[in-house]
C-alpha cells in the first residue's frame, strides 16, 4: 500500500514524498509536495491509475529517446534476425543523431517534420526516407503502448511520395543470352532452377536433396536461409536457417520434366546425400594470366616524365613507363606468376568467404552474376530476384489460373500476384491489334 514520508530538505524546509507500489509491487514515487495531504492524494491518485492498469512511472517518460531504444526497444522487440540487422543499421545512421538526446514525452509531430526534411536536404532518397519514419513510427507506437509517452509524434507527418517504377520482366530470349554467360555448370543450373521455379534466394540456396521428389517432381519449400552480420546471429555465425519461408508455412509445387532430369542427374553426378545441399559455395581458382603479346605492331608508349618511351606488352612499360593497357598488365601479371610459382614471392592466400556451405549472395552477385550480365549484352540491369518476377509473368502470360501462380510463389495476397499480368514487351500487342482493326475500320 502507499504512503507518504516526511523528509527535511538541505534549506531546512519540510517536504512530504508520496510513494506508491507498481503490479509488481515495486515502491515508486508519485512526487515531492509541501504538505502530507497532497502527498496523500498524489499516491492515491497513482495506485488508482495501477489498478486501472493504466500507470507508467514519471521517470519511464523522462527517459531520453536513446535509453528506450537501446535499453528497452531493440532488446526486447520481436523481430526477424534480418529485420534486427537492417533496423539497427538504420537506427544508429539516421535516426539517433537526432533525436538520441531528446526525452521521449518531449518529442512532437514538429520534431519528426523537422527530421523529415532534414533528410531530404541530405540527398536520401524518399525510399529511404519512408523506411526511416516507418522504423520511427514503430518505436513511438510502442512508447505509446508501454505508457512511455502519451503522444505518437509520427501520426500525421508525411514523407516525400515514392514513385512507382514499371516492372521490367526479362524475356525468354534475354534469359537465355544469360543463361550462356554463366561461367559454370552449377551456375546456369541454379539460375535455371531459379526460373523455372520461382523461388527466393534463401529459399533455394537452402534447398536439399530431401526437399526434391525426383519421381513425382514435386518441391517442398519448408526453410529459408539469411545471410546476417555474425552479432545479430543466436550462434555468432554469419548464415541462420530459419525453419520456415517468408510467407510463413510451407509449400508444395512442381517442376517441370526437363528441369527435374537435370536436377536429378546432378545429384546423381556429384553423389549427394539426403540433407546435402543442392547448391553451394564453389569458389575457383585464379586463371593463368594470359601470355604477354610481344609484336612489333603494338607501338610504344607515351612518354614518361624523364620522355621516355617503351615497347608495349614489357615489364620496363608497365614499371617505368606507368602504362596500364592490357598488354602492359598481362606482361607484369606473367612476371608475378612465374615468381610466384619459383618461391620468390609469399603472396597472402586467396580470400575465402566465411560459409558453412551456403552461397554467399555478394560473392555469387560479384563474381559470377554480374560478369555474365556484362557478357550477355543486356542492356538493362538483371537482378537474380528478378528471375522469381520472370517465372509469376511467363506462367501467366502462357495461360496459367492467377490462384495456381499465387500458390507457387507464396504470396499472401492475390493482388500481389496480379502485378504480373501482361507485364512482358508484347504484352500489349492484343490491345493495338484491337486500335489498328478499330481504326482499319474508320478508313473504309
Amino acid at each position: 500500500m502507499g504512503h507518504s514520508y516526511k523528509r527535511v530538505g538541505a534549506d531546512g524546509k519540510t517536504r512530504y514524498t508520496a510513494i506508491y507500489r507498481d503490479i509488481r509491487g515495486n515502491r515508486h514515487s508519485a512526487g515531492t509536495f509541501t504538505s502530507k495531504k497532497a502527498a496523500d492524494k498524489a499516491w492515491q491518485a497513482a495506485e488508482a491509475k495501477v489498478a486501472e492498469g493504466r500507470v507508467g512511472t514519471t521517470a519511464r517518460s523522462r527517459q531520453t529517446f536513446q535509453r528506450y531504444v537501446e535499453v528497452e526497444w531493440l532488446p526486447h522487440h520481436v523481430m526477424e534476425a534480418t529485420t534486427r540487422e537492417g533496423y539497427t543499421y538504420s537506427i544508429y545512421a539516421h535516426i539517433m543523431d537526432w533525436f538520441g538526446a531528446m526525452r521521449m514525452i518531449e518529442i512532437l509531430p514538429s520534431d519528426v517534420r523537422a527530421w523529415v526534411k532534414d533528410q531530404q536536404n541530405r540527398g536520401l532518397s524518399p525510399a529511404t526516407i519512408r523506411l526511416n519514419k516507418s522504423i520511427l513510427s514503430g518505436i513511438f507506437t510502442t512508447a505509446l503502448n508501454d505508457q512511455v509517452t502519451s503522444l505518437h509524434p509520427c501520426k500525421g507527418v508525411k514523407t516525400p511520395t515514392v514513385p512507382k517504377k514499371p516492372l521490367r520482366i526479362v524475356s525468354p530470349e534475354e534469359f537465355d543470352k544469360l543463361y550462356f554467360a554463366l561461367p559454370t555448370e552449377e551456375a546456369r543450373l541454379l539460375a535455371e532452377s531459379a526460373i523455372e521455379s520461382g523461388m527466393r534466394w534463401g529459399e533455394l540456396t537452402e534447398l536439399r536433396v530431401k526437399d526434391l521428389d525426383v519421381l513425382s517432381r514435386i518441391v517442398t519449400v519448408s526453410r529459408t536461409v539469411v545471410e546476417i552480420n555474425p552479432k545479430h546471429h543466436p550462434e555468432s555465425k554469419r548464415f541462420l536457417i530459419k525453419e520456415y519461408p517468408k510467407d510463413k508455412e510451407y509449400r508444395r509445387f512442381k517442376l517441370s520434366a526437363q528441369i527435374a532430369a537435370k536436377l536429378k542427374a546432378y545429384i546423381e553426378d556429384n553423389k549427394l546425400e539426403r540433407d546435402d545441399l543442392l547448391f553451394v559455395y564453389q569458389p575457383e581458382e585464379s586463371a593463368a594470366p594470359p601470355k604477354p603479346e610481344l609484336a612489333e605492331h603494338l607501338g610504344l608508349t607515351e612518354p614518361n616524365a624523364a620522355g621516355r618511351r617503351y615497347r608495349h606488352g614489357t615489364l620496363s612499360a608497365y614499371s617505368a613507363g606507368k602504362c596500364r593497357c592490357q598488354h602492359c598488365k598481362n606482361a607484369y601479371a606473367v612476371y608475378r606468376a612465374e615468381r610466384r610459382s619459383s618461391g620468390k614471392d609469399n603472396p597472402r592466400r586467396p580470400r575465402r568467404w566465411d560459409t558453412d556451405g551456403h552461397i554467399p549472395r555478394r560473392w555469387f552477385r560479384d563474381q559470377i552474376w554480374r560478369p555474365a550480365l556484362a557478357a550477355s549484352g543486356l542492356e538493362f540491369k538483371v537482378k537474380m530476384h528478378d528471375l522469381r518476377h520472370a517465372h509469376a509473368s511467363w506462367l501467366l502470360a502462357g495461360g496459367a489460373d492467377l490462384q495456381v501462380v499465387k500458390e507457387r510463389l507464396g504470396h499472401g495476397s492475390i493482388s500481389t500476384t496480379e502485378k504480373y499480368l501482361h507485364t512482358l514487351p508484347d504484352a500489349d500487342d492484343t490491345a493495338l491489334d484491337a486500335l489498328a482493326r478499330t481504326r482499319a475500320r474508320s478508313r473504309r
